[in-house]
């Protein structure tokens, strides 16, 4: 039985991204205004998946299973749909990405993040890492909630959309990748997670 509350909340960003998007910055004061009690964590996420996995897997070594979540956005849904399925957390997807190894390929190389001058490189190897991550499948559809938006400008609606078929889908009609209208969503969230500002 999937619980009804969260006490323990992952966020995980996306690729050239960090704890300074927009998205994560909203959650994270939502959270300290209305949910203090909640354990937080945003980390910043290293461009090595391996070395991702083992951050996340290390700084969440002592989460209880049962009421922990993860929220991830593109790169990071990825990653909070492969966290998932091995931890049997719920799970929260803004436009996820599906196929990270197909669609990273032509960023190897030295690229810049979004928010910063910081420079990092992207290597070769990282594409096997992304593909040793993927889930084979997705087991216990209730476990996940993905908001998809068809006006994302970077990944496939529709393969998103078929990638979680028979999970919590909410189809945006427009909307972009970074889901700038993100506010409007968040409720539908805080219910899914159990986040209510009366818990």
């Amino acid at each position: 039985m999937i619980p009804s509350t969260t006490s323990h909340l992952l966020y995980l960003h996306g690729f050239r991204s960090s704890p300074q998007s927009t998205k994560a910055r909203q959650v994270a004061a939502w959270m300290r205004t209305h949910r203090p009690d909640v354990q937080w964590w945003c980390p910043q996420l290293p461009p090595s998946p391996r070395a991702a996995m083992t951050l996340i897997a290390d700084g969440t070594s002592n989460w209880p299973a049962a009421s922990s979540a993860v929220i991830g956005s593109s790169l990071g849904g990825f990653y909070a749909t492969a966290w998932a399925e091995q931890t049997r957390w719920r799970a929260v997807l803004l436009n996820p990405a599906v196929d990270p190894a197909r669609d990273l390929a032509r960023y190897v190389g030295e690229i810049t993040a979004w928010h910063s001058d910081e420079r990092f490189h992207f290597r070769a190897e990282f594409i096997d890492e992304l593909k040793a991550i993927s889930p084979p499948a997705l087991t216990r559809p209730a476990r996940y909630f993905a908001i998809v938006a068809k006006g994302d400008e970077v990944l496939s609606w529709e393969e998103m959309s078929a990638r979680y078929r028979g999970c919590n889908v909410k189809l945006l009609e427009g909307s972009d990748h970074a889901i700038s209208d993100f506010e409007a969503h968040w409720p539908d969230v805080v219910a899914f997670l159990g986040l209510r500002k009366d818990a």
